[in-house]
């Protein structure tokens, strides 16, 4: 546990597990006593690629990357959950298709497999909670594959930026450049270049440790 490092209580926790599964108290209770509490730190491995997996964990605060690595090692993010997104292993215990990477000091609720797909078996609320939420994230990965697909790469950077910030007015602490590229499906060089153009124009400017965005308008702008 990081030093100073926030600790949800079991009214934070109840409060989660009702807003992340859209269900009443007795429900979220029941969720509680599955989902443990973790925090991890900046490239701590959850899972490692082609090791067996028995847990699978919700996103408080923080981001982790989904990452392959090919024959000759090369590395490719596959995806990246932030708050209030799922991953790992589910509704079973699995072999690790990809390595799981945290990228910041990210606050997990961690939950054994086995014993959340048996509370969702046996709880209607908190199969439909479950249902919803997968749902949210399939739409959510489709969405980003469009964006690959559609965008620029220094658009994808931009893009990044702005899911990265959410409803905020800053990104902390501020990314690397690397996880940005990987997580835009760019390189790195061109990820710097397009950083470099926005802080240029005083668009985004960087200070105590965090990524400030003066002009979201003008970023969303960028976005082609």
């Amino acid at each position: 546990m990081t030093s100073g490092a926030r600790i949800l209580d079991r009214e934070d926790q109840i409060e989660v597990m009702s807003a992340v599964f859209r269900c009443d108290r007795d429900a979220a209770e029941s969720l509680r006593h599955v989902f443990i509490p973790q925090r991890s730190a900046a490239k701590q491995i959850l899972a490692r690629q082609g090791e067996a997996s028995f847990h699978c964990w919700l996103v408080i605060e923080g981001y982790v990357a989904i990452q392959t690595f090919g024959l000759e090692g090369q590395r490719q993010q596959l995806a990246r959950h932030g708050p209030g997104e799922f991953f790992g292993a589910y509704p079973s215990a699995t072999t690790c298709r990809a390595e799981i990477e945290v990228l910041v000091d990210t606050l997990l609720l961690r939950a054994d497999t086995l014993a959340l797909a048996a509370l969702v078996a046996t709880d209607a609320q908190i199969g439909a909670g479950m249902a919803g939420l997968l749902a949210r994230q399939l739409d959510h990965a489709l969405d980003r594959m469009a964006t690959r697909s559609t965008y620029s790469a220094a658009g994808r950077v931009y893009s990044e930026l702005l899911a990265l910030a959410g409803e905020r007015d800053h990104v902390a602490p501020a990314p690397q450049i690397t996880t940005l590229a990987m997580s835009a499906g760019t390189t790195r060089e061109t990820a710097s270049r397009a950083v470099a153009a926005l802080i240029r124009r005083g668009i985004i400017s960087r200070e105590d440790g965090k990524l400030i965005i003066h002009a979201p308008r003008m970023l969303r702008e960028l976005i082609i």
